[in-house]
């Protein structure tokens, strides 16, 4: 009898104990779910309030080449215009500032293709808002994103279908909420930095670099051997840096903030309702090789002041390789001749 009882007693207490285990772990359940809805509330939140602020759609009417239309982003090519505005502010209704970086990307995702193209800011070529011919960086100043374009236009014969801008004070940003980006130094220099003025030196070699210390390294050129051409590489290398840390897991703590700050300082034509589908094609395509680009053309001085001029011959070559990436049936397949700068990856 005792010993049943004892049996009992002892079956009481497993029950118990079980029943406690299992509410301890529905609690815990609970709060990581809850926690989770927070958050993922937070990111969506914070998503679609930047998504509001940083759409601007554009004025086809100022564009003589047109977007393509109906565009699947995981599927189609297209292209993507990158801008980066200096001084960027609004007075009079009027848009000023500079586009002091002008990176034109193209993807096919079918023939898993990837171009890009930077086009130097001294670059000489006709503004059509402006009516003569000038360096592109003084595009933006005379009509916005879409007199950028236009200019873009005038030197590459394919329809630009997206664009995206971004100020600087926005990139500091932006790598500051991401807590830096490492890089790797190409060679020993010194730049002047936007909120002090001191001179800071970027060493040979794997670097942390915070907001300022990021803008300050793809900006100086006047130090670096190969100029203009050497800036868009390191540019290029900070760009990847962002997109990688943005979306590593170790950053999901920090999106929100990042995405607050794109809302901020970032403005596109990209679709609220497409983002999602931009940041499955990044994941389907982020190993694929990126084919730079190089616009060949010499140095010159006109009145006095300084031009890149581009070579017709480079023109036409970037042109006809562009062409060929945005067709969506290529009947043949064509060897990439000069215009590929050593086919690196940026990836």
């Amino acid at each position: 009898m005792d010993s049943r009882t004892n049996r009992k007693s002892l079956k009481k207490k497993k029950k118990k104990k079980s029943k406690k285990f299992r509410l301890f772990i529905l609690t815990f359940l609970l709060l990581l779910i809850g926690t989770g809805s927070v958050f993922a509330y937070q990111i969506y939140s914070e998503a679609r309030k930047a998504s509001e602020k940083i759409y601007e759609a554009l004025d086809l009417s100022k564009l003589k080449k047109k977007p393509h239309e109906h565009i699947e982003i995981r599927k189609d090519p297209m292209t993507v215009l990158l801008v980066g505005v200096e001084n960027q502010g609004i007075a009079d209704g009027v848009k000023e500032g500079h586009s002091d970086v002008i990176m034109l990307l193209t993807v096919n995702p079918a023939t898993k293709k990837v171009y890009m193209l930077s086009i130097p800011r001294d670059t000489r070529i006709y503004i059509p808002a402006e009516g003569r011919k000038d360096k592109i960086t003084h595009s933006y100043m005379h009509g916005g994103i879409e007199s950028t374009i236009s200019a873009v236009n005038e030197l590459i014969d394919v329809p630009i279908d997206y664009y995206i801008t971004t100020n600087f004070e926005g990139f500091e940003q932006i790598v500051d909420s991401l807590g830096g980006v490492t890089v790797d130094v190409p060679f020993t220099f010194k730049a002047q930095l936007t909120d002090s003025l001191k001179w800071y030196t970027f060493h040979k070699g794997e670097m942390e670099l915070n907001g300022n210390q990021a803008l300050a390294y793809v900006r100086m050129r006047k130090s670096d051997p190969r100029g203009d051409f050497g800036r868009n590489e390191r540019q290029k290398q900070v760009l990847k840096a962002i997109v990688e840390k943005s979306t590593s897991i170790t950053s999901l703590t920090k999106l929100d903030d990042v995405i607050a700050r794109l809302g901020d300082n970032v403005r596109t034509n990209i679709p609220p309702s497409d983002l999602l589908s931009f940041v499955y094609l990044y994941k389907e395509m982020k190993n694929v090789p990126i084919e730079n680009l190089h616009l060949k053309g010499y140095d010159d001085y006109i009145n006095n002041t300084y031009y890149y001029i581009p070579d017709d011959q480079s023109v036409a070559e970037i042109n006809e390789t562009l062409k060929q990436a945005l067709d969506k049936n290529p009947t043949s397949s064509y060897t990439q001749n000069s215009i590929s700068e050593d086919s690196q990856s940026s990836n």
